[in-house]
């Protein structure tokens, strides 16, 4: 059925959905200040508060005196009527947060991936889901919608995850669905991690960035005009794909098809091979990235190359997107202070664009954060939608 501007029914919940959007923004206001900023008449934003409080999605929240005239009601929105969850899969960890309406985190988990098979990855993932939702007093049932970054490039056709070689198997989408009983949206989590930088960290207010996450894998997500970017079939910023500027295993290499030239260099895995071939026996990026910090002078050499690479796919970036900065996260990128002087001498040598590089503040939560902000989205629509009946 068509939804007429002229509905009442529709009518009353758009001037709701107008108050609490005013509200979630800026905090508590009175009735007259609602009516001021919205253009409602004060009996209007008297029954729609009305009917949002009789639902609990408001509450009066104090009074101001001491001005000629009656005592004034402030009304807030009430950000623990509905809860939400952000869930981050990678290769070596899953975390889970709950979060309230205004993205105030109540309940966390994170927990080592050391599932073999979908199976046992839905599963873990499914505990920490319920754990988090009971730190936070809640149980996972009355979480309204989860969002679940995961690498990869999510079909929504065919209901899987394409180049998500990380991961095992094919069919984690339907297992997790299966494991997470509420309304849940998959999607990648480097595009998440750029929303959350959007949202929180050095991408807030800006129109266009990029953020290039350099870690387990390579990825970059892409907003333009202040919206993620992400391409005709979701595969905007699979950066890994871009030929290396080094000489990547031979073509046609099993890894490299799956992985990408860029990712079999320039990932963590990459520099630990890197560091190995030049002498040191280390067993991850973090360990070379602290032999450089103490001046080790090989491992020096090390993140010296692994900046050169970066420097190559940022001028790569900066020509094709021209972004406002370009964000490096991941637990390689986010080592600018080791990396910083070989990027630039790079993109100095590339020719004339200097794009700004920083690196994320955001640490491990930065695709959690982005799936808060897209499952706070959600559950708006989902709330709005019942109001609509």
């Amino acid at each position: 059925m068509r939804r007429e501007l002229g509905n009442p029914r529709l009518l009353r919940v758009m001037n709701e959905r107008r108050l609490l959007d005013r509200l979630h923004d800026h905090g508590p206001a009175s009735r007259a200040d609602l009516a001021k900023v919205t253009g409602l008449s004060k009996p209007t934003v008297s029954a729609a508060l009305a009917g949002l409080a009789d639902d609990g999605l408001v509450h009066l929240v104090g009074e101001v005196s001491g001005r000629p005239g009656p005592v004034t009601s402030l009304y807030d929105m009430n950000a623990g009527s509905a809860h939400v969850a952000g869930i981050d899969i990678g290769r070596d960890w899953n975390r889970v947060v709950v979060a309230d309406l205004r993205g105030s985190i109540v309940g966390r988990k994170d927990g080592r991936n050391e599932a073999r098979n979908t199976a046992d990855l839905a599963r873990h993932v499914r505990e920490l889901a319920h754990a988090a939702a009971a730190e936070a007093g809640l149980e996972w049932s009355a979480i309204t919608c989860a969002v679940a970054g995961t690498p990869g490039v999510y079909d929504p056709v065919a209901g899987r995850l394409d180049f998500a070689y990380n991961l095992p198997g094919a069919d984690l989408v339907e297992r997790l669905r299966s494991a997470l009983e509420p309304d849940l949206v998959i999607e990648n989590d480097i595009n998440l991690a750029a929303v959350g930088e959007h949202a929180y960290g050095e991408g807030r207010g800006k129109a266009h960035f990029a953020l290039v996450s350099i870690g387990t894998g390579v990825g970059m997500g892409i907003v333009v005009n202040g919206e993620l970017y992400v391409g005709a079939r979701g595969a905007a910023g699979e950066v890994s794909y871009l030929p290396a500027t080094e000489d990547p295993p031979a073509a046609g290499d099993p890894v490299l098809l799956e992985h990408g030239s860029t990712e079999v260099v320039a990932s963590a895995p990459g520099v630990v091979r890197a560091a190995r071939a030049a002498g040191l026996d280390l067993g991850s990026a973090k360990k070379v990235f602290e032999a450089a910090g103490r001046g080790d002078p090989t491992a020096l050499a090390v993140v010296e190359a692994e900046g050169q690479r970066i420097g190559g796919l940022v001028v790569a970036v900066a020509a094709v997107l021209d972004p406002e900065v370009i964000v490096l996260s991941g637990g390689v990128g986010r080592n600018l202070d080791l990396l910083g002087g070989a990027i630039e001498r790079r993109v100095a040598a590339l020719g004339p664009l200097r794009p700004r590089v920083v690196a994320s503040a955001l640490g491990d939560s930065g695709v959690l954060l982005g799936a808060v902000a897209r499952a706070r989205k959600r559950a708006w629509e989902l709330i709005f939608e019942a109001r609509l009946g």
